[in-house]
């Protein structure tokens, strides 16, 4: 595993106090999909939207807001049993910084970071979450925790509570946790993963089909 990475996720569960929430993005209009949603598309009996919620609930986050947009009805049901909090960002259509605004403002415990993840990204752990947290909080930490798989920036990040007041103060569509990332350098902190969890999203048909066989399936028309 590469060094950049910390593994002490076990310590996290030994009795430290967890000090990172979670806002995870689910409200978009999954446009590339066609007439399929995404969120609720399903493999192996495990919508997208569940399966993000599932393991953030198995992290060491202290508090997960899942945010909600496009279809929210259909998207609440997909969590019924589920212990997560949801809001409905009305104004999804503006993009996704409107929903990470929407994510930020209802977390409600003061914490040292939030985690800023993204419902379409089937292939994140558990493992990889914890091992995230536990960078962030590590001695030589930085304001900002990009994960890159191969040099490109992936998801999820982690951004100090010191920075949450900058992206809601500024209201612009184009400001946000990327924007803040390329003015700031200094503040940034990537580490190396050892898969290519953290860039591999869903967007079209075609990244179904790759997410259907990386779960040993063969490609077929998606479960709704």
């Amino acid at each position: 595993m590469p060094a950049g990475i910390r593994t002490n996720a076990g310590a996290l569960r030994g009795g430290l106090v967890r000090v990172v929430a979670g806002v995870l993005l689910a409200a978009g209009e999954s446009r590339r999909m066609g007439a399929v949603n995404k969120m609720t598309a399903a493999v192996g009996g495990l919508s997208l939207l569940r399966n993000a919620v599932r393991v953030l609930c198995g992290s060491q986050l202290a508090e997960i807001v899942v945010v909600l947009g496009y279809q929210a009805l259909e998207a609440e049901r997909e969590l019924a049993g589920m212990t997560v909090r949801t809001v409905v960002n009305a104004d999804y259509a503006e993009g996704q910084m409107s929903s990470v605004r929407c994510g930020l403002r209802a977390i409600t415990g003061a914490y040292e970071g939030i985690m800023i993840s993204l419902a379409d990204q089937p292939l994140v752990t558990v493992a990889d979450v914890d091992g995230l947290i536990a960078t962030f909080l590590a001695e030589d930490r930085r304001p900002i925790l990009v994960p890159t798989y191969q040099g490109r920036r992936g998801n999820p990040i982690i951004l100090s509570a010191a920075h949450h007041a900058t992206i809601l103060a500024d209201g612009s569509a184009n400001f946000g946790c990327r924007r803040l990332i390329e003015r700031h350098p200094q503040w940034v902190k990537t580490v190396e993963m050892p898969n290519d969890h953290v860039v591999f999203d869903v967007d079209t048909p075609e990244d179904c089909q790759e997410w259907q066989r990386r779960a040993g399936q063969a490609p077929r028309a998606l479960e709704v």
